[in-house]
């Protein structure tokens, strides 16, 4: 993937973007207070330790604006951990978290002024979700 987005990104002439490999949460490869923007489309509910992501993210941002948006899924009841399955997992279903929880953790991390975006039903609670609601969210957050 980051050979791939390489290429696309010298293809179409973009010299403001770099790519490297890290982990969310236990380091992104990049300094302190340098990063305006962070986005995220579904990978904190993959995270184990959503607020330690969160808090690598506050770590890059610089100060006074530096503001991330996520996307990510939210659930109507969170999963007991004793019961999770590892499918369901990776379609970040069972990682998700309530969007109270979701939110504290961004809160846990330091965030300020947090906004919901966007909230739209994903999955409206059936037989393969066993009657949770997921939700589909667009977050906001910004390091002051």
């Amino acid at each position: 993937m980051l050979e791939k987005a390489t290429s696309h990104a010298k293809q179409n002439g973009y010299t403001n973007v770099e790519f490297k490999k890290g982990d969310i949460e236990k380091g992104i490869p990049i300094e302190d207070n340098i990063a305006d923007v962070v986005i995220s489309n579904c990978v904190i509910n993959l995270t184990l330790d959503k607020i330690a992501a969160f808090k690598e993210i506050y770590r890059v941002l610089k100060h006074n604006g530096g503001r991330m948006v996520i996307s990510d899924l939210v659930t109507s009841k969170e999963v007991d951990p004793e019961s999770v399955d590892s499918d369901k997992w990776c379609s970040c279903i069972d990682g998700a978290l309530t969007k109270e929880n979701y939110i504290d953790n961004i809160r846990k991390a330091e965030f300020s002024n947090v906004e919901v975006l966007e909230e739209r039903l994903y999955m409206d609670g059936g037989d393969n979700v066993e009657g949770r609601q997921i939700i589909s969210l667009v977050i906001k957050a910004v390091k002051t």
